[in-house]
């Protein structure tokens, strides 16, 4: 129906969607501003007065979030608004924790080169989001990318051993991970080679019992690529990136094929393959033992593991927690900034603040999710959610076993932790779902059909 006074002539009217940049930069400010009242907060607990670089971190945090926020506004402007200001709190309450541990670990000082880290992940932010105007693009570079993948992953092994596992390049005092480059080229390929051949892995191949398995045509490289990756970490004693290179192969192979029969066989080898590795591996065997006898080394009189110091950070924190600074987290040992600082965050901020926590990467991935789902083509459909499902495993795996759920991994929780390689690689991984959420709404801004 033509409205009254337009004819049939006429051009039709755009249907514009609401660009809600006006909502991110007041999230922004809210963030920035949480962030630099915890960093007051731990300053009066600590010493009584509001720390001197309060205002220098404040006003650096606030420039580096309005940087990625131009950025956005002015190249992705149809952008999820929600993801950018909460990558920036997580981050911000990273480097407020990381500084409060320093401040009772003065021969061990890492907010600094944390901060470093930081606005290296927020750079990088702003290259993908001004540099790569097409998701889709990236397709081309899928051969590369598992190939630079393999590389990376084998490297460590040429480097000596740290806490029992080799997944890390030093170079005098410069050190890096590169598995948490990996995960990101990994995905990038299994997006690429799925979506092209989504069609043949859900229509082919033989039915044993109930779940049809694709021809070991189709699914034989993107599994090769997938057991050589995983022999390696598992050679290089990684097992939590092994783990979650399994899990997001899995759930990406199920979004590909949509057969949930995957989904079982995925927790099926899981399990055996959790079970060997247990019991012939030592050091896995080691921190199987502990998962499973917490409290062994208490009864044995050699005091208390960093797992049971954690269960008691958790347990002293109660439901609103201690405060920002008054904890006692720096008992946990060397790890409390890197693996264990979900233990801070759980004593000084209490069930609550650790709540928000979960609830923030929740919120997160589910928009990842729904960026992914809300685009056309299969190939970004599949990199959105194989992003936003390698921060799910990240924070389920770290998470599970600081809580003694599960046995420890030894990762970083995604922003929050020590570690520039990860904050590094998750901001690229929150800039690449803003690039992804831009083009599943603006291919809406489209005319309206007559």
């Amino acid at each position: 129906m033509i409205p009254p006074g337009q004819t049939a002539a006429d051009p039709v009217p755009a249907v514009r969607l609401p660009r809600r940049r006006g909502i991110e930069f007041t999230l922004l400010v809210l963030a920035v501003l949480l962030c630099w009242y915890g960093y007051c907060a731990v300053g009066l607990a600590r010493s009584g007065a509001v720390p001197p670089g309060a205002t220098g971190y404040g006003a650096g945090l606030g420039a580096l979030a309005l940087l990625a926020h131009l950025a956005v506004r002015l190249r992705a402007p149809y952008a999820d608004p929600l993801l950018l200001p909460i990558a920036v709190l997580l981050n911000g309450l990273g480097l407020v924790l990381i500084h409060r541990l320093d401040l009772q670990t003065p021969h061990d000082r890492a907010a600094g080169t944390q901060l470093v880290w930081s606005t290296l992940g927020f750079a990088l932010f702003i290259a993908v989001v001004v540099l790569l105007r097409d998701h889709r693009l990236l397709r081309r570079y899928a051969y590369v990318s598992v190939a630079v993948a393999l590389v990376l992953l084998t490297l460590p092994g040429f480097f000596t051993a740290v806490n029992g596992a080799r997944i890390w390049i030093r170079i005098a005092s410069f050190s890096f991970q590169p598995g948490e480059f990996a995960k990101v080229l990994l995905a990038l390929f299994f997006a690429s080679y799925l979506a092209a051949n989504r069609g043949a892995l859900a229509h082919t191949g033989r039915r044993l019992w109930r779940i049809q398995f694709p021809s070991g045509r189709v699914l034989g490289p993107v599994v090769a690529i997938w057991l050589l990756s995983v022999g390696v970490l598992v050679l290089e004693r990684d097992l939590g990136t092994s783990l979650l290179f399994f899990g997001l192969f899995v759930i990406m192979l199920y979004v590909a094929t949509g057969r949930t029969g995957w989904i079982a066989v995925g927790l099926l080898l899981a399990v055996l393959g959790a079970v060997v590795v247990g019991r012939l591996e030592p050091h896995v065997h080691s921190r199987v033992e502990d998962w499973l006898h917490p409290f062994a080394s208490i009864d044995a009189g050699l005091g208390p593991n960093q797992l049971s110091q954690s269960l008691f950070a958790f347990a002293a924190g109660g439901v609103l927690g201690s405060g920002l600074g008054l904890g006692h987290s720096t008992l946990i040992g060397f790890a409390a900034k890197s693996d264990f600082i979900l233990a801070t965050a759980g004593e000084e901020l209490g069930l609550a603040g650790l709540s928000a926590i979960f609830l923030l990467y929740a919120l997160l991935v589910e928009r990842g999710y729904r960026a992914g789902l809300a685009l056309r083509d299969p190939f970004g459909r599949l990199l959105a959610i194989g992003l936003a499902s390698i921060v799910a495993l990240q924070v389920f795996v770290i998470a599970g076993g600081v809580m003694g759920l599960i046995p420890l991994t030894g990762m970083a929780m995604p922003f929050l932790a020590r570690g520039g390689s990860s904050v590094v690689t998750n901001w690229v991984i929150v800039a690449l779902l803003v690039r992804i959420s831009d083009s599943a709404r603006s291919q809406y801004d489209a005319p309206a059909p007559p």
